[in-house]
């Protein structure tokens, strides 16, 4: 790849603009899903977001599943839980605010509570939450956290206390668990295989199968053990009120995500393994049919003196180490070069991302010499994204 090959294919299949600023001022905007592999920054780009949305006037709320407490303090928060907290914008940004701005860290297994709180009877509620199975249900099975992002979306769009919502998706290996996960927890909860565990003997379904459930029950119970079974069919028995809504809410919000007024953006770094995972994104995306809104790159190195070619740079520090002069002069030049050298493998990555996908459109974020740790960061990365 030559020096000016990279620069000059990527202008030729250059991205339109992603207009972050019309996305979030669109009063019909209400819903922007964050979405894309770890690692690319993700959770700071919802936050960002949300912070820009606010300074545009809008009611904002950010929900985020990052395990870390540092977008807590990058907000002036002590800590995010499962409850919107309002973020003291004007004060701390030095500016008069027209909007407003909540966070919240997804808790999955209060979220879960919840649902049963709200759907089942005071006692019947008691004895769900204390199953040694519910817990192991809410805590930690695959699914539960794609879900009850799912589940607090639903709710806080139908609070309507904010007129806009920026999700920031759980850090899954693949775009298949955020939008696959809700629909493969709910066939379990409401499989036919769950609720024969949680019927009682004298019912129809163990009249008619008969012998034969007992069989299988007797096998599950040798490979799981007879009291998680008992825990199992206890828990299943309790929860006949809550069980067939959770099927009907995830296909109620899976059809939000894929309404007007909804926009996915697409978060990557200019790395190979990124692009791909950003390429995979895509895809899912339109083959669903979900709205995209546009790419966000994170991270992308840029040379302040653009004319001059990593080569050109490269050359003309040899020289001069060369001639023994004008070390630092030297020593500059190595840096841009080394610099133009990334931009120009970054442009090419990203050029072959937008030749794969033309019209999507895209913005960039410039790298930062350190990670955002405030508000004041968080605010310069969402004007920078809508050249505010």
């Amino acid at each position: 790849m030559s020096g000016q090959e990279a620069p000059d294919r990527a202008r030729a299949t250059a991205a339109p603009d992603f207009d972050v600023d019309a996305l979030l001022s669109d009063g019909d905007t209400r819903i922007v899903v964050c979405c894309g592999s770890g690692g690319v920054g993700k959770t700071t780009t919802a936050a960002a977001l949300g912070v820009r949305a606010a300074e545009l006037g809008r009611r904002a709320v950010v929900i985020t599943v990052d395990p870390a407490r540092r977008l807590a303090q990058s907000m002036g928060l002590r800590e995010l839980d499962n409850t919107p907290r309002p973020v003291e914008l004007t004060g701390t940004l030095g500016a008069e605010v027209p909007g407003t701005l909540h966070a919240m860290m997804l808790d999955m297994k209060r979220t879960f509570d919840e649902i049963v709180e709200a759907h089942a009877d005071p006692e019947r509620a008691r004895q769900i939450l204390a199953n040694p199975f519910y817990q192991s249900l809410s805590s930690s099975f695959s699914g539960t956290q794609e879900y009850m992002a799912m589940e607090k979306l639903g709710q806080l769009r139908h609070s309507g206390d904010w007129d806009l919502i920026v999700v920031d998706t759980p850090p899954s290996r693949s775009a298949l668990d955020f939008l696959d996960a809700p629909e493969r927890l709910g066939r379990f909860l409401d499989s036919r295989l769950i609720r024969i565990l949680g019927a009682p003997p004298a019912t129809g379904a163990f009249k008619v199968l008969g012998a034969g459930v007992g069989m299988v029950t007797g096998v599950i119970a040798k490979i799981v053990g007879a009291q998680v079974l008992k825990d199992v069919q206890s828990f299943v028995s309790a929860f006949d009120a809550v069980f067939g809504g959770f099927q009907e809410r995830a296909d109620r919000t899976y059809r939000l995500l894929q309404a007007r007024g909804t926009g996915f953006v697409v978060v990557a770094a200019p790395e190979d393994d990124a692009l791909r995972e950003a390429e995979f994104f895509i895809e899912r995306l339109r083959e669903d049919r979900m709205p995209l809104a546009g790419i966000v790159l994170n991270r992308v190195h840029r040379t302040a003196v653009r004319g001059l070619p990593e080569q050109a740079a490269a050359t003309a520090a040899a020289e001069l180490e060369t001639s023994g002069e004008h070390a630092l002069a030297a020593a500059a030049l190595r840096l841009h070069a080394e610099r133009a050298r990334v931009q120009q493998r970054e442009q090419w990555l990203m050029g072959r991302l937008v030749a794969a996908h033309p019209g999507v459109p895209s913005a960039e974020v410039p790298a930062r010499p350190e990670d955002v740790h405030d508000l004041a960061g968080l605010a310069e990365i969402g004007r920078a994204l809508g050249r505010g």
